[in-house]
């Protein structure tokens, strides 16, 4: 078992046989429904993608740039040169998958233009669907942000790939400097839109 577990590959595919078998029994309790089951499936990868993206996003604001100027000097290009551009790589593909499975969900399920004009297809009479429309561009301003702002300037700060070796010192502290801004404004989204997203559901159902 530890053998298992301390290969992230070999634990990854452990967790998805686990759900797997989650689903097996559900189908052996439950004739399959793929009007609900889809919907449901989309919705599950979209937690998935959404609890990388948000957990990473708090990793770096909570964890990373707070101990960074504790880290001695001699130590600290490791963080750069490793830790960060391996994060920032799985930070922006969950952000991708977020919004992606997202848009089909709710493309699937009917709303996505009443979300995304706040209800006014609607006549704004539907609270639960400002709500959710509010999260969805929440969480589209803060996708924006990741692949357009957060990225690129991580990009030349930290040199990803070599692909701005002559880049000056002063270019890559502002680089540095725009990307942690905008990673600062996004976890600050994260809360209303996290929000939303669980207010839609459940505070106003109906």
């Amino acid at each position: 078992m530890a053998a298992l577990l301390m290969n992230l590959r070999n634990a990854v595919i452990a967790g998805f046989a686990l759900a797997l078998i989650l689903l097996l029994f559900y189908l052996s309790q439950a004739e399959f429904n793929g009007y609900t089951f889809w919907p449901f499936f989309l919705r599950w990868l979209h937690i998935l993608c959404g609890v990388m993206w948000i957990g990473l996003l708090w990793y770096f604001n909570f964890v990373q740039i707070p101990t960074m100027p504790k880290i001695p000097d001699d130590l600290k290009p490791a963080v750069g040169r490793f830790i960060a551009p391996e994060a920032l790589f799985w930070f922006r593909w969950a952000a991708m998958g977020t919004l992606f499975f997202g848009l089909l969900l709710a493309a699937m399920k009917g709303y996505l233009l009443d979300a995304y004009t706040l209800g006014a297809t609607q006549g704004f009479a539907n609270i639960g669907v400002i709500m959710i429309g509010i999260g969805m561009w929440l969480g589209t301003i803060m996708w924006f942000n990741v692949w357009f702002v957060i990225w690129p300037n991580q990009q030349k700060a930290l040199n990803i790939a070599n692909a701005h070796p002559s880049l000056p010192a002063d270019q890559k502290a502002k680089a540095a400097k725009t990307a942690g801004l905008f990673s600062r404004i996004n976890t600050v989204l994260s809360v209303p839109m996290l929000f939303c997203m669980a207010a839609s559901p459940h505070i106003y159902v109906g």
